[in-house]
């Protein structure tokens, strides 16, 4: 019988929406039959709204992602636009800190409170909860919050698959890169789950107080299925709650899509197409299998699998990982998820770093990495590099994903960048960009913090690179880098091992003169001691600039830092205060 027995006979797509004849009282067949509690309609009532309330929610921020690209200049620069547009930021930028952790921004909160509220009223709001049924007379064997909570989590199936999607339709019609959609994809998660608790129990309290709740256990089923789909599900759930994914980020994406397998499947077999509700399995396929052939097209056939990865380490907290390449293209800012086959399970999945150098329009392009090992594929990279310097390892590449995406952050004249940690690399693209492209540019600066003594050194040879692929040796007006060292003092090594074909070699490397041919270079680097204050540094730059971009890359407390203060300049525009008319802010996380 194989699966059969999970299913009704004979199969079909939808089942028969006839209630047949009522053989109640006409009160209680027009109670039966009411507007929010009648099964045959639940579907209906309850799916479909909730699919338009995803929708509109979508819709609002096409229009939002649309209207910010082919609004007229004339409009832009009206003080109401830039209020306006100062106001949506506001939302998008203002957020806590609380211990260790960071809240989503007020407007997540805005926009999942209003979901809360929508899904709340539906499974609340409608009455009666369970049926007045007694031993003589029955209204149903579903009770009625049950069924409708039941439609509602499959309602939001569809979009919790979509928006966990690298390369997904909402990315592409809002703006919204896949990671920033992945606290959505969180949230509609738990809400599905609360919604699939709300549907479970009180099935259970019903068949208890009916007395068969054994019986229908042994059964099978329904019951099996729905209890396996719910276990999957809560594997799902509670693994992504992020202190958990970060610590066991390995088991996490090891077992993520096994785990939605298991679910999907059980709960297709639970649902045994009552009413349309198949047509919702039918949709997430479409979309999601849609979505993966594509971000897999792009690995196999634009990316190829000839590319490989030369690991080096540069210090013990920095990881450089270079791809030469000739095929692909990016943007500042933007991403790709890099598969090492290496061996072991590792290979088995994708993890995501910053792209920390930009293309070259003329010659042979290099993809460069700088990452922080965490433990998992990175420790063994790090392993590999230390004992094999240059070590090329076979790598596939799916993406470029994200990016500095906002047209006016893209466009800006002016540019503050921030970076901690391994964050820095991703600076080192944003200076390659502005020492490229010079002319007409207003100003870049660059802050980078580090508790690694060692990246003095590295970073200087990377700007030095820089400076020799683009014959720069004059000063480069507008540009100014200020590194500070916020570990424990120490004396400075002068000497660094250097790798090379015939062994290791130790070159002595004079601090000073590095600093000095960095500085000839046009770069006029500094060097500082302590933590930057960060809030007077954008304060001070968003005072002497009308137009200007803000972009972060490190440690959770450093990007909070950054958002609170694009968020204060986002209220002194609003207020009509100070020179600044525009002031957008991105943060990139995959560095770090």
């Amino acid at each position: 019988m194989g699966m059969l027995p999970w299913l009704d006979s004979p199969v079909m797509l939808h089942s028969d929406r006839d209630p047949g004849e009522c053989t109640m009282t006409p009160e209680q067949c027009a109670y039966k039959s009411g507007y929010w509690v009648n099964w045959y309609q639940d579907d209906h009532r309850y799916a479909l709204p909730t699919v338009a309330f995803f929708l509109v929610a979508i819709v609002l921020f096409i229009f939002g992602h649309w209207a910010s690209i082919f609004v007229p200049a004339r409009l832009q620069r009206t003080a109401c636009w830039s209020r306006l547009v100062a106001f949506l930021r506001f939302l998008s930028y203002k957020n806590w800190r609380m211990m260790d952790w960071s809240t989503p921004c007020l407007g997540a909160f805005l926009l999942g409170g209003a979901g809360a509220v929508y899904l709340l009223a539906m499974t609340l709001g409608p009455h009666p909860y369970y049926w007045p049924n007694t031993k003589e007379i029955s209204f149903g064997n579903s009770p009625p919050i049950a069924t409708r909570a039941g439609f509602m989590a499959l309602a939001c199936m569809p979009f919790l698959y979509v928006l966990g999607a690298k390369a997904n339709p909402v990315s592409a019609l809002t703006g919204i890169s896949h990671e920033r959609l992945n606290l959505w994809h969180n949230w509609v998660a738990w809400a599905m789950y609360v919604l699939a608790l709300v549907h479970t129990f009180p099935f259970i309290v019903f068949h208890i107080w009916k007395g068969d709740i054994v019986t229908q256990w042994n059964d099978g089923g329904i019951w099996v299925t729905g209890v396996v789909a719910i276990l999957a599900q809560t594997w799902l759930t509670f693994l992504s709650i992020p202190w958990i994914r970060n610590r066991y980020y390995e088991v996490f994406k090891s077992t993520h899509y096994i785990a939605a397998l298991v679910f999907i499947i059980f709960f297709f077999f639970h649902c045994d197409f009552r009413l349309s509700s198949w047509d919702y399995f039918i949709a997430t396929a479409v979309l999601y299998t849609t979505c993966w052939f594509y971000s897999q097209l792009k690995t196999w056939c634009e990316h190829g699998v000839r590319h490989k990865a030369l690991l080096h380490r540069e210090t013990d907290d920095t990881l450089k990982i270079t791809i030469p390449t000739t095929t692909v293209r990016w943007k500042l800012g933007q991403h790709m998820f890099l598969r090492f086959v290496a061996g072991g399970a590792h290979m088995l999945t994708a993890h995501p770093f910053t792209i920390c150098s930009v293309p070259q329009h003329d010659k042979a392009s290099r993809l460069v990495f700088y990452v922080r090992p965490r433990g998992g594929i990175t420790d063994r990279l790090m392993a590999l590099a230390t004992k094999q310097p240059g070590a090329a390892v076979p790598v596939l590449m799916e993406g470029p994903y994200g990016g500095v995406s906002s047209q006016h952050l893209a466009s800006a004249g002016s540019k503050l960048v921030v970076g901690g940690g391994a964050g820095a690399g991703l600076a080192l693209s944003f200076i390659e960009s502005y020492v490229r492209d010079a002319e007409g540019q207003s100003s870049l600066k660059v802050i980078v913090a580090t508790r690694d003594p060692g990246m003095r050194i590295w970073y200087t040879e990377a700007l030095e690179e820089i400076a020799a692929r683009h014959e720069k040796g004059e000063s480069i007006p507008g540009l100014s880098i200020h590194l500070h060292e916020t570990g424990p003092e120490v004396e400075q090594d002068t000497t660094k091992q250097i790798h090379t074909n015939d062994g290791l070699k130790e070159e002595g490397m004079q601090l000073a003169k590095e600093e000095r041919n960095v500085k000839a270079s046009g770069f006029n680097l500094t060097f500082s001691r302590g933590r930057p204050n960060l809030p007077l540094v954008v304060q001070e730059f968003v005072e002497g600039h009308e137009s200007m971009g803000i972009i972060v890359c490190g440690p959770a407390s450093m990007s909070h830092d950054m958002s609170e203060a694009a968020a204060a300049a986002q209220t002194k525009i609003m207020s009509g205060r100070g020179q600044a008319r525009d002031v957008c802010f991105h943060q990139e996380s995959f560095s770090y």
